[in-house]
């Protein structure tokens, strides 16, 4: 029996809507405290660190023409869920001056938050927004999970995005070496993509763990200070970086969400739909983070009282800020009192013995990495000090990579490929 074609719907009178015209419209998740803290922490970022760096005029004007009065009460929903519709879309990628910010995605809470603000603030700003997934190959079925955080960023509107697979070594134990793979796969990925910041999703409750893990090491103020806003990704370190200097090389590692809690994030994703990723690692106990996470801080909140993980994070937030002032004075210092030396330079005894011992050691440790890329321990920068406090004729310190010795009336710093550890 030959089939009969279904008869066309009927033409809609003139200035009746067609019931596709009438059919609403995809109902978008209504803007909840929890998204607006994640995106208003975002926004900060862009704003301190990317919006205010130089552009040409007309960057500035078509910026400014294309972002007047944005839209911030409605969260970028709808056809790929949560991700701006084809119009919105459209609209704000117009807007982008081509610079890139990458969000490193793992599919966890804090990273899902970050990645669906970026993806609502980034063009708003003139940039476009993408992301990266590092797949550790650490657990069975990582290769799937990557796979299903991309998609979620696709699904986001975020492009490029980037899946990178990296070797986990064993140098420094397993949490170290997953970082330091990690990091070295942002910063390959930011090279390859030309982006400008690769942005991370650590929390407040990420930066009292650090001070935490800082203090039980016996760490100084640089260590406790935690983790940076702005550091330049190549630079990053988990548990604490390296300051002074320039800080606008590219690429930067930008960290937007240090105030934010993660019970926020999570409330965020649930509130957008968006199911995060349980990464079983964050309940094994045999990791010292985890069990600062799941075991210390619940212990002092309850000993000490609720607020132990903001009262954690302004501690660093003290620390850091003196030790980015004692770095700036000591690296004046360095300028005014180095001396270049035959493979490598000196200091003078008498500028190093007038100092206060917090600059004294300074100047030793920065010295010594800024020419040998070498970091000294405590014990080290002591007994190279000694040669200042406490000089009786001692010979020549042998530490890793560098030979110290006081000559004169100088303390002097040269390469020493066979260095080896001090009796300290």
């Amino acid at each position: 029996m030959r089939s009969v074609p279904p008869e066309p719907a009927p033409e809609p009178a003139v200035g009746q809507a067609s019931d596709t015209a009438a059919r609403p419209a995809p109902r978008r998740p209504r803007l909840t405290p929890a998204i607006a803290d994640v995106r208003r922490a975002v926004r900060g970022v862009l704003v301190r660190r990317l919006d205010a760096e130089a552009r040409t005029p007309d960057d500035r004007q078509r910026t400014d023409a294309g972002n007047a009065a944005p839209p911030r009460d409605v969260t970028p929903a709808a056809s790929a869920p949560h991700a701006p519709d084809g119009a919105t879309a459209d609209a704000t990628r117009d807007q982008a001056d081509g610079r890139l910010v990458l969000v490193a995605l793992s599919g966890g809470s804090d990273s899902l938050a970050l990645a669906a603000a970026t993806a609502f603030e980034a063009p708003r700003h003139g940039l476009r927004a993408g992301a990266v997934i590092v797949d550790h190959g650490l657990q069975s079925g990582s290769a799937l999970v990557a796979a299903n955080a991309a998609a979620t960023a696709r699904a986001l509107g975020l492009d490029p995005v980037v899946v990178r697979r990296v070797e986990v070594g064993e140098a420094g134990g397993p949490e170290a070496a997953a970082r330091d793979a990690r990091y070295s796969a942002l910063a390959i990925v930011a090279q390859e993509t030309g982006a400008v910041a690769v942005m991370t999703g650590h929390t407040l409750d990420d930066q009292a763990e650090t001070v935490l893990l800082g203090l039980a090491r016996g760490s100084g103020g640089l260590s406790l200070g935690g983790m940076r806003e702005c550091v330049p990704l190549a630079a990053a370190t988990y548990a604490g970086e390296q300051t002074g200097g320039p800080q606008l090389a590219r690429p930067l590692l930008l960290r937007p969400l240090l105030g934010i809690r993660r019970s926020t994030t999570e409330q965020s994703c649930t509130d957008l739909g968006l199911t995060a990723w349980a990464d079983p690692h964050n309940d094994d106990t045999s990791f010292t983070r985890v069990r600062v996470r799941t075991e210390a801080l619940p212990a002092l909140e309850r000993a000490l009282g609720a607020h132990v993980v903001e009262a954690l994070a302004r501690t660093a937030d003290v620390l850091r800020e003196d030790a980015e002032a004692l770095d700036r004075f000591t690296d004046e210092l360095i300028e005014e009192l180095a001396e270049l030396e035959e493979g490598g330079l000196s200091l003078p005894v008498a500028a190093l013995a007038a100092n206060p011992a917090a600059l004294r050691n300074r100047l030793i440790r920065k010295v010594v990495d800024a020419e040998f890329h070498r970091s000294l321990s405590r014990a080290h920068t002591l007994e190279v000090a000694r040669l200042v406090t406490d000089w009786r004729g001692q010979g020549a310190l042998h530490l890793p990579g560098i030979r110290v010795e006081r000559v004169g009336d100088r303390v002097v710093f040269t390469a020493d490929p066979l260095g080896h550890d001090a009796d300290a």
